[in-house]
């Protein structure tokens, strides 16, 4: 068995939870690679480093590896979807960010998640990815996002008209500081913040969610996620901001731009006990009124 660890940086306190990781993979005498930078952040004994390979990025991940570990937050996921791509290696992240949606093992189950993986007990939920075609080449060889799609205005740009189509058909024009695609997963971060709804993961929906939008009869709409949704964009200024999840590029405000299902999909790794459900009760807080 084969394990891959990564993460954009730790703090130093977050060193000890790390080494526990290591030492529960080597306890299960499980492969592991590392990611260079956070390989070389802690010196780890000789004996360690002959069980460690470091990797640098997507071309060093292969099919053979059976699980990738990231510890940070759900940030640390979306770059974990970008580093795997369509390589169908599940995703186990460790929650050392505040909300973790995505990362929701906390650094207390480090231990029963090594087992979970060891034994495979662990189960693989399958999220939907978005792709992103266009006119222009963006986001280099990665176009696609695990969370959302989003268009917004530059700054302290007026607010922009996004004329949107779905499937070719004219759906609506929004007058907006932007417009979000979210798939399900991304129905609890940037989309939800916008006012939008929360879908279950396997409802095989996308989300379209105004941001700040100057008309009050404007809300979020959910579509099929077989959906072709593209768009035209009219602004007072000559460029804009298109994001896929965490990543953003300039682009002008002539540009084609359209959304669509990914081919490929995210496997995220879950313990068995934790749910969608128990997921939504613990980070919103849910059924926890003291008046209950």
């Amino acid at each position: 068995m084969k394990v891959a660890i990564y993460s954009r940086g730790l703090d130093t306190e977050q060193e000890v939870p790390l080494r526990t990781l290591v030492d529960e993979l080597v306890r299960h005498d499980i492969d592991i690679i590392m990611f260079r930078t956070l390989l070389e952040l802690y010196p780890f004994s000789s004996a360690i480093l002959e069980r460690i390979i470091p990797f640098e990025g997507y071309e060093d991940i292969d099919n053979k590896i059976d699980c990738f570990i990231t510890l940070g937050g759900d940030g640390t996921i979306l770059d974990a979807v970008t580093i795997v791509r369509e390589k169908k290696v599940p995703l186990l992240g460790i929650n050392f960010g505040r909300l973790g949606f995505l990362a929701n093992i906390s650094k207390e189950e480090i231990v029963m998640a090594v087992d979970a993986i060891s034994n495979r007990t662990s189960i693989a939920d399958k999220r939907t990815l978005l792709h992103l075609d266009s006119n222009e080449q963006l986001f280099g060889d990665a176009p696609f996002a695990l969370n959302e799609f989003a268009i917004h205005k530059r700054d302290t740009a007026p607010m922009i008209k996004i004329h949107t189509y779905l499937n070719g058909e004219f759906l609506n024009t929004f007058w907006a500081d932007g417009l979000i695609v979210a798939t399900p997963t991304g129905s609890t971060g940037y989309s939800m913040s916008c006012t939008g709804p929360i879908v279950f993961p396997d409802s095989k929906n996308f989300v379209i969610t105004p941001v700040a939008p100057h008309n009050l009869n404007v809300r979020s709409i959910v579509v099929a996620d077989t959906s072709i949704i593209s768009f035209e964009i009219e602004s007072r200024v000559d460029q804009f901001i298109c994001a896929l999840d965490a990543r953003r590029e300039i682009v002008d405000k002539n540009i084609q731009l359209a959304v669509k299902k990914e081919k490929f999909e995210a496997n995220l790794i879950k313990l068995s006990e934790n749910t969608f459900l128990s997921t939504l009760r613990e980070k919103l807080t849910w059924g926890m009124d003291k008046r209950n």
